[in-house]
């Protein structure tokens, strides 16, 4: 009996132990030691009330435990106070649930967005480009030599992935190299002269309406259709990461046995011309997953100028900015006031209102193409720009997916929260004349007026 007792105690240490852990990662209070800081939705267990099926259709987020529509009063009272913190300032708020009862509060009016632009070149990138379209990266003979010609992939990367879960980075140099020093030794060629074209993107590598010290101050990579590693080296954006994305190559070639003489100059590849080697990127839903998790301003430079070449617009800041628009009027989202002048958010001088956020997620859901956007979005706590916040929110830990934008004195969140019924809201809330010296302070009341509609018995 003794030796039953004794062998029992340790079983039920470790299944308590067992259940913590569960309870701890579920939470996502691992997160640090999982995944080295905000983990990707591979890493995460989906929080009960926002579990899609093994093949969602088009609806995301489910109506599973209370459909209907909200009471527009309830959610008003609900949200009211938060909206009015002091640290806001001007603020703009529009909410519905998916079966109707909506609330706005100066929701017509157009803010300044900062990162939830990004809702808008997600939603375009999906509506106008096949989710599965990829993104190819090649290497093409040339009259003296090859040709590196970059096809806009973001996250082309100098070394294969190392872990499973970095999906995202398909396309590699490393690979690319490997391949075309095969096919040159094939043809007997061992010393080439290479040269590099990143004309796919046309105009200014950095917006007219971004401040002049984004590119020399390392906050921003100048755009570019050809560049390894978002153009990052050593914490450092090259200011020119196509030539930079061919040395990289051309050191790469070495290493495979390839000379490369003199040094890689800027050339266009004859699209007719014998294509030597190739890599492509991840897919685009999975480039519009990451862009929005992590807030990513390269990769949504990048799908901006593929939103303008699939619009057959200029792929520049501007007919990026047009064809996003047009997508948006396709939709039927409404577009008062819209002005954009970049896809990251980065410019001060963007406006979206309330009611275009708001639309956009509303209409997401229409389309087996674009309903993944919602999924896409992080979840509060958990993930991306959310993994920090909410922590003294219980309620809207998983229970709150939303797209976040912060510039100084600018703060605004879109996404959707599941009310204590598990009925679904959608809601957009921004505010641009925020007080610059308590950013934490509005940042928090934005979280608090999330977190009220999750804990909001919101149902008419």
């Amino acid at each position: 009996m003794a030796g039953a007792v004794v062998l029992a105690v340790p079983v039920v240490v470790l299944a308590l132990v067992v259940a913590l852990g569960v309870t701890l990662w579920g939470r996502g209070d691992l997160n640090r030691f999982i995944c080295d800081g905000g983990c990707g939705p591979t890493n995460v267990v989906p929080p009960d009330a926002l579990a899609l099926d093994a093949a969602p259709a088009a609806a995301v987020p489910d109506v599973v435990a209370a459909p209907g529509p909200i009471d527009p009063a309830k959610l008003r009272a609900a949200v009211e106070a938060e909206l009015s913190d002091s640290a806001l300032g001007r603020v703009g708020f529009a909410a519905t649930g998916l079966d109707g009862g909506e609330v706005a509060v100066d929701a017509d009016t157009a803010y300044t967005p900062a990162s939830t632009t990004k809702l808008l070149i997600a939603f375009a990138a999906l509506a106008t480009i096949d989710p599965q379209t990829r993104f190819t990266t090649k290497v093409i003979r040339s009259a003296d030599g090859i040709v590196l010609a970059g096809g806009g992939d973001p996250y082309l990367s100098t070394k294969p992935a190392r872990a499973a879960n970095d999906r995202v980075f398909r396309g590699d140099l490393t690979t690319l190299a490997r391949r075309t020093a095969t096919k040159l030794k094939a043809s007997g060629a061992t010393t080439v002269r290479l040269g590099y074209d990143a004309s796919l993107f046309v105009g200014p590598d950095a917006s007219p309406a971004w401040e002049p010290d984004y590119v020399s101050a390392n906050i921003v990579t100048p755009v570019s259709a050809l560049w390894v590693d978002r153009g990052i080296t050593n914490g450092i954006r090259d200011p020119d990461p196509a030539a930079d994305a061919a040395r990289t190559f051309a050191d790469l070639l070495g290493d495979q046995g390839i000379t490369v003489t003199g040094r890689p100059a800027a050339a266009v590849a004859d699209a007719g011309a014998e294509v030597v080697g190739a890599v492509r990127s991840a897919p685009l839903a999975q480039i519009v997953e990451t862009l929005l998790r992590i807030s990513d301003n390269e990769a949504a430079e990048v799908v901006l100028r593929h939103v303008a070449l699939a619009g057959g617009m200029k792929s520049d800041f501007d007919g990026g900015a047009a064809a996003v628009r047009a997508a948006l009027d396709a939709a039927g989202v409404p577009t008062g006031g819209l002005v954009l002048n970049d896809g990251s958010g980065l410019s001060r001088k963007n406006r979206i209102s309330p009611l275009t956020l708001l639309g956009v997620l509303r209409e997401a859901r229409s389309s087996e193409r674009t309903s993944g956007l919602l999924a896409d979005l992080p979840v509060g706590g958990f993930t991306g720009t959310l993994v920090n916040r909410f922590a003294q929110l219980t309620p809207a830990r998983g229970t709150v997916r939303a797209k976040t934008g912060t510039l100084t004195g600018i703060h605004s969140l879109a996404g959707y929260a599941t009310d204590a019924d598990g009925r679904p809201v959608l809601f957009a809330v921004m505010a641009d004349r925020a007080d610059k010296d308590m950013p934490l302070q509005a940042q928090a009341a934005l979280d608090r007026a999330a977190a009220a509609i999750a804990t909001c018995t919101c149902g008419a």
